[in-house]
């Protein structure tokens, strides 16, 4: 089975693999005039990959395409028009749509009393769009409120986007903060918010599959 094949069968590990393709270019991306062009065509094409991993039913598409459809308007409009307001509104749309995206895999997942491969996939996936949208949302606390995280190099700068996901993903594991600390009380709330997350989505979510993929075993 070749590779578009396999991804066509299973978009969720298309996602999945997108994301995690993401996770090793953006370090190469942030220092210079291309990477950022590349980055933002990477970051469309995540949200491409999301809304269709998404399209489970009309609703669902309409929603998640209404809210891409904004993100990527605004980034336009932010190219030519660059302001801290606009980055922060396109921030929280973006949380919005990732957010959204995750609350559909999961509503995916738990549909039925069967765990199929591509659910497997979309438990990954799931996480990946959690850590997406939370960084999302620390992006928008940073623009909303500047020095809300602080780090151990330049603790004064504003944190760049692959620490605010490193942050993100280790929050989200329960692996602890690392060398970034939310500083301001509306970050240290998300940061809860995305502990408690973390918390409910492997005990409720996770292992629920893994019981299923037993019980069918």
């Amino acid at each position: 089975m070749s590779p578009i094949t396999y991804i066509r069968l299973h978009p969720s590990a298309g996602l999945l693999f997108v994301q995690l393709l993401g996770v090793l270019l953006y370090p190469w991306m942030e220092d210079t005039q291309i990477g950022r062009a590349l980055f933002g065509a990477f970051g469309l094409l995540v949200l491409g990959m999301a809304l269709h991993v998404v399209k489970r039913s009309p609703v669902q598409t309409w929603v998640a395409g209404l809210l891409a459809l904004l993100v990527v308007g605004l980034n336009l409009l932010d190219r030519f028009t660059p302001s801290p307001l606009l980055e922060a509104l396109i921030a929280i749309l973006e949380a919005a749509f990732y957010a959204y995206a995750a609350t559909s895999l999961i509503a995916y997942m738990t549909a039925d009393q069967h765990a199929t491969t591509d659910e497997l996939y979309a438990v990954g996936a799931t996480f990946t769009l959690l850590a997406w949208a939370f960084a999302h949302l620390f992006t928008f606390c940073q623009l909303l409120l500047p020095g809300s995280f602080v780090a151990m190099i330049e603790p004064q700068a504003a944190r760049t986007w692959m620490e605010l996901l490193f942050l993100s993903f280790t929050t989200l594991s329960g692996v602890g903060l690392g060398d970034i600390v939310p500083i301001t009380p509306m970050a240290r709330s998300l940061v809860m918010i995305e502990q408690f997350a973390g918390v409910m989505y492997l005990a409720l979510v996770v292992s629920r599959l893994i019981a299923l993929t037993t019980a069918k075993r």
